[in-house]
């Protein structure tokens, strides 16, 4: 929540009210998944995941409260410590993978396509990484 201030009609005194902002749902990240290069998603126990070959590179908790991604273990515990509101550490059984998961109702729009991006870049060879990057960066300008 963010308090933003703004006046009172009444009184011209200012006033504080709160403004939402929009949770990322499984839909927003479905958008950007399903049109990233060689991503497919699964449903496998109850749970979306987005595949490329076999590997799961995303995943979704049963209540689409959280989401599992593909992240560098070297790289995990500075991720969790520097942001634990948002960040946790996987499971027990899953530690051993590049993995770690984010709540999302404390992500922004663009913080998720960042995620999502870095995530499946971690698992396509690196030539359909950079030629994605490529016509991104050509399509931004």
């Amino acid at each position: 929540f963010e308090l933003v201030q703004h006046s009172d009609c009444t009184t011209n005194r200012p006033a504080p009210f709160f403004r939402v902002s929009a949770m990322v749902t499984l839909e927003d990240v479905r958008a950007v998944a399903s049109t990233l290069p060689r991503s497919y998603e699964v449903f496998v126990r109850g749970r979306v995941k987005f595949r490329v070959g076999q590997i799961v590179w995303l995943a979704f908790s049963r209540d689409g409260t959280e989401m599992g991604f593909a992240f560098p273990k070297e790289w995990r515990q500075a991720l969790v410590e520097s942001e634990p509101e948002k960040y946790r550490l996987p499971g027990p059984s899953d530690l051993r993978f590049n993995w770690a998961v984010v709540r999302l109702a404390a992500l922004e729009a663009d913080e998720m396509e960042e995620l999502v991006v870095d995530a499946w870049s971690l698992v396509v060879p690196k030539y359909v990484a950079a030629g994605y990057a490529a016509t991104a960066a050509t399509d931004a300008s």
